[in-house]
C-alpha cells in the first residue's frame, strides 16, 4: 500500500526526492502519512481536494482486497 501511494505522489510533484511515505499498522487498520515539499502541496491536494480524494479512493480499493481499512493523511 505504501509503495502505491508513493508512486502516485512522485508522479504528481516537481520534487519527487522530497516525497516521504510512512505506514502505521493498527490491527486491521492502516494509516498512511504522505509528506511532500510545501511547494508541491497544492499539486497533491488538487482543486477542491479532488486529487487527494482520488489517492484515498485508490488506496481504499487496493486495501479492500485484503479486507483492511486504510486512511491516507497528507502532511
Amino acid at each position: 500500500m505504501k509503495e502505491l501511494v508513493e508512486v502516485i505522489a512522485k508522479a504528481l510533484v516537481d520534487n519527487p526526492d522530497e516525497v516521504v511515505v510512512t505506514e502505521k499498522e493498527e490491527g486491521r487498520s492502516t494509516l498512511i502519512e504522505l509528506h511532500v515539499a510545501p511547494s508541491d502541496m497544492g499539486k497533491v491536494i488538487g482543486k477542491q481536494g479532488r486529487i487527494a480524494k482520488a489517492i484515498r479512493s485508490v488506496a481504499k480499493a487496493a486495501a479492500s482486497r485484503d479486507k483492511k481499512n486504510v486512511d491516507v493523511e497528507i502532511m
